[in-house]
């Protein structure tokens, strides 16, 4: 590998990932390389890293790592990010299928708005009045109020370390129901160990919780990094053609020494 590496970075609501374009499969993939890239002073800075490859039965495939270095479980904006980085990479047109570590996904663009298809949620479990829900990752949603003043950062980290998630770790959704019937969520992440701007997952979990007991099919989910829709269709106990949607950019490109 050459000692300087070509990279992009993308946002999806806040949630922002270094991009590597690794179809010629020459990114070593070494966890102390990509915390280093992650890191915010001393690297690019994301939430994460992810890889887009070739794969020989969908358009391409999304390896994603964690900010810690370790490749993590699905991530919702990165894959948003990923059909859009895709998209600049001319890889498709409007519409897309590819697959990450949860399996296949399908997704379309049109102007920057990215829609991708989420895996069915067959389940949810309740904890107290939480739930806990996995969207290709494990989420607990806890419905709180006053969340904009809520420390999200220390009520996070309890519970995430919590005996019975502190092996694996979850992700923490803090959720609170708006006036016009749309939702605030934030999120403490594992794997970052910190809260983000948005959380594709999370949001989707979050807005599953939701609609769970509504009529409606789709809602409106305010991050602190913009505002994304989740739509879902309810098939007996499980939630199935569910979808995330938002916008999803180009920040910048760039070359890093290694």
């Amino acid at each position: 590998m050459e000692n300087s590496l070509k990279f992009y970075k993308y946002q999806g609501t806040g949630n922002d990932f270094v991009m590597v374009d690794n179809r010629d499969l020459f990114f070593p993939k070494n966890n102390e390389l990509i915390a280093k890239l992650c890191d915010r002073r001393f690297g690019i800075g994301g939430d994460g890293l992810i890889l887009l490859e070739n794969d020989n039965n969908y358009d391409f495939k999304m390896v994603y790592y964690n900010s810690d270095g370790n490749e993590s479980t699905m991530c919702g904006n990165g894959g948003r990010c990923t059909v859009a980085f895709a998209h600049f990479l001319d890889i498709f047109e409007e519409k897309c299928s590819f697959v990450a570590i949860d399996g296949k996904h399908e997704a379309c663009i049109k102007n920057g708005w990215v829609q991708l298809k989420m895996i069915d949620v067959e389940e949810i479990k309740t904890m107290d009045n939480n739930y806990i829900i996995n969207t290709g990752s494990p989420h607990f949603v806890q419905q709180v109020e006053q969340l904009e003043d809520f420390d999200v950062y220390s009520n996070g980290k309890k519970i995430r370390n919590s005996a019975p998630f502190a092996k694996e770790g979850i992700n923490v959704n803090f959720m609170e129901i708006q006036e016009d019937g749309s939702l605030f969520v934030r999120t403490y992440e594992r794997g970052v160990e910190d809260e983000t701007y948005s959380c594709g997952t999370g949001v989707t979990a979050c807005g599953i919780a939701y609609l769970k007991n509504k009529n409606e099919n789709s809602v409106l989910v305010k991050v602190l990094g913009g505002t994304l829709k989740v739509k879902l269709e309810k098939k007996e106990n499980s939630f199935v053609n569910i979808w995330l949607e938002g916008p999803a950019k180009m920040v910048f490109e760039g070359k890093i020494n290694l």
